[in-house]
């Protein structure tokens, strides 16, 4: 009885690699290509059945991004120019093939990754290691991860996060605390639209430099901790 016939939906990918792997014992030309209809079936075909890269599982798991990302992965292990197109589709698999995949920055990962904040901080911090206006730019479209990047890539002030950092009241005050470190009108103005940060704002920061002047936006050594004790998260 050929695959079609014992597995009554032809679209069910998942069960034609059960029956390659518990009936058949060994992958067959009419089970995959059951399987290939469905990128994530294609995926495990090419992994657990034939367990070697083939060009049709492959072009059917670059249909979706983290089939495509998983094939490279663990199938091709390797990168290939339709496998990694596949992945950035979506902004964190082209971050992931970048990292573990391509194991290096590429424009094409990096522009995909810079569709959202976080993952554009990521490879920044993790793929290039450095900053750049592309993905400084990217991370500035969430309060969080522009300061994030301003503490983590930059390693010191810059108006394009500091300006985002002040669209959410605890991200300006630990951009005043701890990358300006000091007072600056723009990043208690935006504190102060919280209570609770207005008061550690004045009591933190304007009332240490009183005590203490320094000459703001100079770069000192600064720890970069992942933690930030009586933070709250700002809606986004």
């Amino acid at each position: 009885m050929n695959a079609e016939k014992r597995i009554k939906n032809n679209n069910d990918g998942f069960r034609a690699v059960n029956i390659a792997l518990l009936v058949d014992c060994g992958p067959s030309d009419e089970t995959r290509k059951i399987a290939c209809k469905s990128d994530s079936s294609a995926y495990k075909y090419a992994l657990e059945v034939d367990k070697c890269p083939r060009d049709d599982t492959r072009a059917a798991a670059c249909k979706y991004s983290y089939s495509a990302y998983e094939y490279a992965l663990d199938v091709d292990k390797c990168p290939r120019d339709d496998t990694r197109k596949g992945a950035c589709k979506h902004f964190l698999c082209a971050y992931n093939y970048a990292l573990k995949v391509d194991k290096c920055s590429r424009n094409d990962t990096r522009k995909a990754a810079c569709k959202n904040a976080g993952s554009a901080y990521s490879y920044a911090l993790y793929v290039d290691k450095r900053p750049c206006n592309s993905t400084r730019k990217a991370a500035c479209m969430n309060a969080m991860y522009a300061y994030l990047y301003a503490r983590d890539v930059d390693k010191r002030p810059h108006d394009d996060t500091r300006k985002a950092a002040c669209l959410c009241p605890s991200e300006a005050y630990s951009y005043a605390l701890k990358i300006d470190k000091c007072p600056r009108d723009d990043t208690r103005e935006a504190a102060s639209k919280d209570d609770y940060y207005a008061s550690q704002y004045a009591s933190e920061i304007d009332n240490n430099e009183k005590d203490s002047p320094s000459q703001c936006g100079l770069l000192r050594e600064e720890g970069t901790g992942k933690s930030d004790v009586g933070r709250r998260k700002c809606a986004t």
